[in-house]
């Protein structure tokens, strides 16, 4: 009588301990608070945004194109000689001619000391003209602004603005992935808790199972088979146990690193069930207008679009205005203008059929990217059509779960009255205890099934930011292990 009476309280013991939920090992966190905190936090929203942040100074530095190019130049050279003309060749005709002059008798005797006075210091000078010395230098500046390029500039600048929307949209399909994978290992580590905490239980259970069938095979009372199967059910607890106990740690660790940091934090916003979703329709129409998947090849066609145009430029003329002056001169000849202005065209008559060819290639680019746009389209809208039944699968199981949860309810209690009048063995006490263990799991899941599918589905519809607000919606049902 005492064991039967022992072994009812730990029936009840059992019963009890299977609707509480897991203790809280580490910091409570909402799955408000968790979103907000991964979205600060983890480092693959900080790349994000240094890629936008990149993408938008690389859109300001094609505005500078359109910008006058200033530049301030300096030198200095020695050269190896002085520029200039030489005149000494011409010394000596220019000595005989006049040495004939003055010989002619068409000067007169007394004025031709005087004359030859003046003649030899110049016969004997150097008859090099020094244009420009040998040694000089300057300080000078430049200006270019570029008229008309055949459009290079209007090309880089759209494409610019196209490779920030596309950093942009990157960076929404980063969020929203990061969504997903928080909920994942939101609800899969409160999964995880609740899972450890019901094996725990039934391992305690177990435990006292056999205490009673070692004393009732000591007393007569069972065969030994029943007791060795106990012995059986206590190892596979156990193992199921310590299973659960890593797989709570890991996903625990997981957790952690999507919120970016070490610190251990505890789920509690219960995994839940909406009852009105929204059709099919809804969900493949915000697809289409925000994946951002969808908006990255979209955008990916127009940036083809403009290397169309950016080749096609090659063909017409380009157009630039140049002007340029020096400010401090050393020894530079007077002969230099110290200022110029000017306009120049350049335009390219053939360079082996270079241009034709890659204006084709881009043509080529626009119509692969258009193709695979329309492939991008096609799997979104079958992706979303897939997450949507399975997700209304999970829900729709729910009714046959919560069935099976009743029925194993109602089946532990009978056999629990009939173990203690005798009728029952231990062995179907504890296959009804862990029938009713394994139904509560799976209604877990189910749901836990659930709200990972709609995140998925949100985030396929580039709607992952709507998540949070399911959960808090009137047809909303929060599913608990002990309900």
């Amino acid at each position: 009588m005492n064991t039967a009476i022992r072994t009812a309280a730990a029936v009840l013991a059992l019963t009890g301990s299977l609707q509480l939920a897991a203790q809280p090992v580490g910091r409570t966190l909402s799955l408000d608070e968790a979103i907000s905190v991964a979205l600060s936090e983890n480092p693959a929203m900080k790349a994000a945004a240094f890629e936008e942040k990149a993408a938008d100074q690389e859109r300001r530095a094609a505005i500078g194109l359109r910008m006058p190019q200033i530049g301030v130049t300096g030198a200095y050279v020695y050269m190896g000689k002085d520029i200039g003309f030489d005149f000494n060749e011409m010394k000596g005709p220019a000595k005989n001619l006049a040495g004939q002059l003055l010989g002619s008798g068409m000067v007169p005797p007394e004025l031709i000391p005087s004359i030859q006075g003046l003649l030899n210091p110049i016969m004997n000078a150097d008859w090099f003209l020094k244009v420009q010395d040998r040694s000089l230098g300057f300080v000078g500046g430049e200006v270019t602004l570029p008229i008309w390029l055949g459009g290079k500039i209007n090309a880089a600048n759209r494409a610019a603005k196209i490779n920030l929307r596309t950093a942009e949209a990157q960076g929404d399909q980063t969020r929203n992935a990061l969504i997903s994978e928080l909920v994942e290992r939101y609800f899969g580590l409160a999964l995880a808790r609740q899972v450890v905490e019901v094996r725990r239980t039934v391992v305690d259970g177990v435990r006292h199972h056999l205490e009673d069938a070692i004393a009732l095979e000591q007393n007569g009372m069972i065969a030994r088979s029943e007791r060795l199967y106990v012995e059986f059910k206590m190892a596979e607890a156990e193992r199921e146990l310590a299973n659960a106990q890593l797989q709570a740690e890991t996903i625990a660790s997981a957790l952690a690193n999507t919120l970016g940091g070490n610190a251990e934090w505890e789920p509690v916003t219960a995994m839940f069930l909406v009852e009105g979703i929204e059709p099919l329709a809804h969900y493949q129409a915000l697809a289409e207008a925000r994946n951002p998947l969808l908006n990255q090849v979209d955008l990916k066609r127009q940036l083809a679009e403009e290397g169309v145009r950016l080749q096609r430029s090659a063909f017409l003329p380009q157009v630039a205005a140049m002007g340029g002056g020096s400010f401090y001169n050393y020894q530079v000849a007077g002969l230099v203008p110290r200022w110029a202005v000017g306009v120049g065209v350049s335009i390219k008559l053939f360079d082996g059929l270079n241009r034709e060819y890659k204006y084709s290639a881009a043509k080529q680019t626009v119509r692969r990217v258009g193709e695979l746009q329309t492939k991008a389209e096609q799997d979104i809208a079958v992706l979303v059509e897939k997450l949507y039944n399975q997700m209304l699968n999970y829900r729709n199981q729910m009714t046959s779960i919560d069935a099976s949860l009743t029925f194993a309810e109602e089946y532990l209690r009978m056999k629990n009255a009939a173990f203690l009048e005798g009728m029952a063995s231990s062995s179907d006490l504890i296959d009804a205890e862990l029938n009713l263990a394994g139904v509560r799991t799976e209604r877990l899941q189910a749901a836990f099934h659930f709200d990972l599918l709609l995140a998925q589905l949100l985030e396929a519809a580039g709607s992952s930011d709507d998540f949070a607000a399911y959960a808090r919606r009137s047809d909303a049902r929060a599913i608990y292990f002990e309900k």
